[in-house]
């Protein structure tokens, strides 16, 4: 729990990640040492803030995008969304640029969005929901767990993960751009062919707390069908509770590993919360263990 707090605390809206990058790049170098499989790391200035983590012989990539939702401050305390946020007359968001940290409420009027931060907020400063975060009766309810959930994951599977690649991507939440050139990376480097999204997804009429992770069949990308039945066939041996999503909205990083030029599979997996991109995130705990132990064996078995 002290590293998903940890994870939870950190500003990281599109665009501005560099201190989850941070972040990631201290903590595995402070704990590879303790995993089994020594892993080989690549980030930098050709990365941007993106890190790559290849273990052994990989076969398969696991996606973890690294941004979240938030807001630009613009001009006349005028706000603009970043990525989809929730907007909702007295949210709490947060901040700072160079006079000063920031903490204000969000308002809304006649469908624009405002702050009531009492000076100026200079031009172009990222604002994010303050963070609140509560566990009880079995649930982890705080703002940003998409996907803070996903990173959280991913790490946890370095511990154990004898082969495959840990992908940190940006910019997710606002139309993508950094999963184009780590999946030019990843298959030029180790012709990666398959690749697991590990995200948050929603809670709709089909898609339920206390039923398991959530295998996505579709969203409004189609992964390929024959990877999909071989996802779907490993899920029933596993044991492991999970649940079938099939929508036709809502995208992740599977959208440009799609898009992209390179013959890779995907399939987003990921536990389902309510209350999306506000606040409020709420996610049933089991779920989240559920989809820690389905990464492992999938990433052992595909």
């Amino acid at each position: 729990m002290k590293l998903l707090k940890c994870l939870l605390e950190i500003q990281s809206v599109s665009g501005d990640e560099h201190r989850m990058s941070k972040f990631i790049l201290d903590f595995v170098q402070k704990r590879k040492s303790e995993w089994n499989v020594l892993p080989e790391l690549y980030f930098g200035e050709n990365f941007q803030d993106a890190i790559v983590l290849k273990f052994g012989q990989p076969r398969t990539a696991v996606f973890a995008h690294m941004d979240t939702v938030g807001f630009t401050a613009r001009y006349a305390n005028q706000l603009l969304p970043i990525g989809g946020p929730e907007t909702e007359s007295g949210f709490f968001l947060v901040g700072q640029d160079e006079l000063g940290p920031i903490s204000c409420e969000l308002k809304v009027e006649n469908d624009q969005i405002f702050h009531n931060f009492p000076r100026a907020i200079q031009r172009g400063t990222n604002l994010s929901f303050r963070q609140k975060i509560r566990i009880e009766n079995d649930y982890i309810q705080a703002a940003y767990l998409d996907n803070r959930l996903g990173i959280y994951n991913a790490l946890k599977l370095c511990e154990v993960l004898k082969d495959g690649v840990i992908v940190f991507s940006t910019y997710e939440e606002h139309g993508g751009g950094s999963v184009p050139f780590l999946c030019k990376f990843i298959y030029e480097q180790w012709k990666i062919k398959q690749a697991l999204i590990s995200d948050i997804t929603w809670i709709t009429e089909g898609v339920e707390h206390q039923k398991g992770v959530a295998i996505s069949m579709r969203d409004r990308y189609i992964p390929r069908k024959a990877f999909l039945e071989k996802i779907l066939k490993l899920a029933k041996s596993s044991g492991i509770p999970y649940q079938l999503e099939v929508e036709g909205h809502g995208g992740s990083d599977g959208r440009e590993i799609q898009m992209s030029p390179y013959p890779m599979d995907w399939c987003f997996i990921g536990a389902p919360e309510d209350h999306v991109h506000s606040p409020d995130e709420k996610v049933y705990w089991e779920d989240l263990e559920s989809m820690m132990s389905m990464y492992r064996y999938l990433m052992a078995h595909l």
